[in-house]
């Protein structure tokens, strides 16, 4: 299950559903995120977090996403900005992303890129 289409975060999942998927408690999928392991963010107004999916391949966490939060967070950047930052078009009529980068196994230059904010 996925969020609703048209939603700012329609490429995400929720905690409850991803918990189900992974054969473990949600309360383990809030200890990955709290720990830096996952990224997750929320709509306005919510308290659900929400986790993309393209940070997971084979569901298990992605290579270089614990890098990528913990470079966020030495940064200040808050979850939101994290995603922004990660789903943007790179330049001016890119149409990769930064996690495009990020499922190259190219973390260095994500980590770089999340740094500089």
């Amino acid at each position: 299950m996925r969020t609703a289409p048209g939603t700012r975060y329609a490429d995400c999942l929720p905690a409850t559903w991803l918990a189900v998927r992974l054969a473990v408690e949600p309360a383990k999928i809030d200890v990955l995120r709290r720990s830096g392991e996952l990224i997750a963010v929320r709509e306005p107004g919510s308290t659900e977090w929400l986790y993309p999916a393209w940070q997971f391949e084979a569901w298990k966490p992605r290579r270089g996403v614990a890098r990528v939060v913990a470079a966020a967070r030495e940064a200040g950047l808050d979850e939101t900005r994290l995603y922004d930052l990660l789903t943007m078009p790179l330049g001016l009529t890119g149409r990769r992303r930064l996690v495009d980068l990020l499922h190259e196994g190219r973390e260095d230059e994500v980590v770089e890129a999340v740094r500089a904010g």
